[in-house]
């Protein structure tokens, strides 16, 4: 098997995907809305509760651009149970209709070498059809183990965890039962339901979906300087770094920086980093 250095730059056709306010609701409760205070978050929990006109949570973007569709790039043969997802990178270009389609197309932007395996960079765009006007940018990294040594190396993002204890930290725990919600939103791997899948993968239990995590961080970040409005809501960025259990308490660790751009990591009851080299920008 071996992936082919030849399909950077090539992109899948235009694939058309629809959701509705009930794709959007399960969602949201997927990545936790309205555990802490069901009456808080009733706007993308519900569609029909007096006062809250439903919207949708900004990170359902990624979901629309890359979890909807059928048909992923080809890039070679390799085998799919040693990829991994690295790094995610979203950007919502305005706020999400309730109910829609969008066209998405993925692009291969580049495959690197990283010495014990391969690192494939795509970016997942949807437009709306109608007018053609981009809806969601999705970058994702995969790393596919075992695939490295053909020496193409990739570019250096800067990033540095302030000195500073954080401005803000936010904390959440995860239901024992959240992946279970959460693989409704289209993610099915076993590895995230399934105990004896996850013990031949190497995990004592199944673990929390890495975009699960992400999804949480989004929504917590959103309340937390967004005021819960998502048309403030510009990307979010950020490196899986270890895997979360379902019943794990999350802490957002935030420093704020400029122009609406802060930096956060995410740990695990306290201790080890989740998701690192975080970005969030927003509107002030």
């Amino acid at each position: 098997m071996a992936l082919d250095l030849n399909a950077v730059g090539t992109s899948t056709a235009a694939q058309l995907v629809r959701w509705d306010s009930r794709d959007a609701m399960i969602y949201a409760l997927g990545v936790g809305a309205g555990q802490a205070d069901a009456a808080r978050e009733l706007s993308f929990t519900t569609e029909n509760s007096a006062g809250h006109a439903q919207r949708v949570l900004p990170a359902f973007g990624a979901i629309i651009a890359d979890f909807l569709v059928s048909e992923w790039v080809d890039i070679g043969d390799f085998d799919a149970e040693m990829l991994v997802h690295a790094e995610q990178h979203l950007e919502v270009l305005g706020e999400l209709p309730v109910a829609g389609e969008a066209e998405v197309v993925t692009t291969v932007d580049g495959i690197y070498d990283k010495g014990s395996g391969a690192l494939v960079v795509t970016t997942a765009t949807a437009r709306d059809p109608l007018t053609g006007a981009e809806l969601v940018r999705s970058r994702a990294s995969q790393f596919i183990r075992g695939e490295g040594g053909f020496g193409i190396a990739g570019p250096r993002e800067t990033w540095e965890r302030p000195e500073a204890e954080p401005d803000v930290v936010i904390s959440a725990r995860v239901r024992e039962d959240q992946a279970l919600l959460y693989r409704l939103s289209g993610d099915r791997n076993p590895l995230h339901s399934d105990p004896a899948f996850a013990a031949l993968a190497g995990f004592r239990r199944p673990i929390l979906h890495g975009m699960c995590t992400y999804g949480v961080t989004a929504r917590l970040l959103l309340n937390s300087f967004c005021d819960g409005d998502p048309s403030r809501f510009r990307s979010l960025s950020a490196r899986f770094s270890a895997p979360v259990y379902p019943g794990d308490e999350l802490t957002v660790e935030v420093w704020k920086g400029d122009a609406g751009e802060h930096r956060f990591v995410v740990r695990r009851d306290g201790a080890e980093i989740v998701l690192d080299r975080g970005r969030f920008r927003f509107d002030g």
